[in-house]
């Protein structure tokens, strides 16, 4: 039976996905009997970027809206500019968004997986130097990310004695094997940790920043024991990559999205546009301004908190007078300007967020209180604020670790999730103040798409609060 890299996603999306996703150029076929030497090696692990990158195949266009906007929307920070979606009030059921991160996600696990097989099917002498565990690295990064986002989106992550973990894929799907039981949330939690682990360990210390290296795997690893709860480790990991790693972070934040993009010295991981993405009329930045058929935009929440904030001239834009208390979100494209390289390019893991974590990992394991502040002042000194006063009186801990959040959201919004994974890491009550659409934990994960049971019936229990 041949495999395919997207055999599972087609059997659980509609035909006309399947014309799409079966136009893969060749750099983007990861099959394991295509996968012969360290050359075909190198092929298929660009095939796993470009699923990381949520490729449309069909525009050749990267598509990561999904992981920029997707959380900004649970958060309370950004919207639909032309009508709410359900998600924005935490009613995930009846969303048009919930269930394409599964399908990415997947796609992204399936392809590493091909690519892990294959290449250790290959003998060590086939590769030169530390080659082939380097691309392993890479790949089992891919895996340890496309699993952990799964977890933190549709399982329990914050109960490690919970029964509704992920749904771990660690072969490459065939019809035979599609039949499988969700994990616990602590055997999710210890493959991702496993795989990450292996990335450090083997990763090249040097790659270009469109490819993972072992500061990569060190801020993922950094998240996840963030939500794993190890602060003291994560407290550690930040430490290391800010005195040990490359990175400095931007002397202007305003620079990376505007001018440099993947040129700056803080991008640890960045995802690169594909060729002449700019110039195609539905590109991801043009959905931020002028808009396209499809409209993100901030909401009043993230204006409100920029007020006093230099950042708040250049990130919120004019009204927008589709939806009442919104506004253009221009992050990522200046208004009255057109999409660039530099508008399409997204951004995993910047050095910003590995302060951040930093501080609120110091802050939860008992660590020095100065330090942690230092580093958020740190950030907000390089967005141009000078005034610290809410840092500086922060005198509680608890007061403190808000004083975080609300930075992570002022610098991550609309990036890579950590603006909803901070929120939810807060005690319930404060979650409900921030965002009171959040009534009950039920609230802090999506349901599994009612596909995966037509698919996989061994898959079990739907999560709490929703049905099959």
């Amino acid at each position: 039976m041949k495999k395919t890299a997207i055999l599972y996603i087609l059997l659980l999306t509609a035909a006309a996905c399947k014309k799409e996703l079966g136009k893969l150029p060749e750099n983007a076929r990861v099959e394991g009997n295509t996968i012969l030497d360290q050359r075909t090696s190198e092929i298929a692990l660009n095939g796993i970027y470009y699923r990381f990158a949520n490729v449309n195949g069909g525009t050749n266009t990267t598509q990561w809206r999904d992981n920029e906007f997707i959380p900004a929307a649970c958060a309370g920070y950004m919207g639909s500019g032309y009508g709410a979606d359900p998600m924005e009030e935490n009613a995930y059921a009846n969303s048009g968004f919930t269930s394409g991160p599964w399908a990415s996600c997947y796609t992204l696990v399936n392809a590493a997986n091909g690519v892990i097989e294959g290449v250790n099917a290959l003998p060590d002498n086939a590769f030169t130097g530390n080659r082939k565990k380097e691309i392993l690295a890479e790949s089992r990064f891919m895996r340890a990310y496309g699993h952990f986002r799964l977890l933190s989106l549709y399982g329990e992550w914050y109960d490690k004695s919970s029964a509704y973990g992920a749904l771990l894929r660690t072969a490459f799907v065939t019809l035979g094997n599609i039949p499988k039981k969700r994990s616990t949330v602590q055997e999710s939690y210890d493959l991702i940790l496993g795989d990450v682990n292996y990335a450090i360990e083997n990763a090249a210390t040097t790659r270009p920043n469109f490819y993972v290296n072992q500061w990569g795997a060190k801020a993922l690893k950094l998240r996840i024991m963030m939500s794993y709860g190890d602060y003291a480790a994560a407290a550690a990991l930040a430490d290391d990559i800010i005195k040990n790693s490359p990175y400095k972070l931007e002397t202007n934040v305003k620079d990376i999205f505007y001018q440099k993009g993947l040129a700056s010295g803080e991008v640890i991981l960045g995802v690169q546009p594909q060729q002449n993405q700019a110039a195609y009329y539905y590109n991801l930045s043009s959905q931020y301004y002028p808009g396209a058929s499809s409209l993100y935009v901030a909401k009043q929440q993230l204006k409100d908190l920029l007020q006093n904030d230099p950042r708040q001239s250049w990130l919120i834009g004019p009204a927008n007078t589709y939806v009442p208390g919104t506004y253009y979100f221009l992050k990522y494209i200046a208004k009255d300007t057109k999409a660039t390289v530099t508008s399409e390019t997204a951004y995993a893991f910047r050095l910003t967020e590995v302060y951040l974590l930093g501080a609120e990992a110091l802050l939860r394991s008992g660590g020095n209180v100065t330090t942690a502040k230092a580093l958020v002042k740190e950030v907000m000194k390089h967005a141009g604020v000078t005034d610290f006063a809410a840092i500086d009186n922060a005198a509680t801990t608890d007061a403190q670790l808000l004083q975080v959040y609300y930075e992570i959201v002022r610098s991550l919004t609309g990036e890579d999730g950590q603006e909803w994974q901070a929120l939810l890491r807060l005690p319930f009550a404060t979650v409900q103040q921030i965002k009171p659409e959040i009534t009950d934990k039920l609230q802090y994960i999506f349901p599994v798409p009612r596909a995966e049971f037509q698919q996989n019936p061994a898959f079990g229990d739907q999560n709490k609060g929703y049905q099959k």
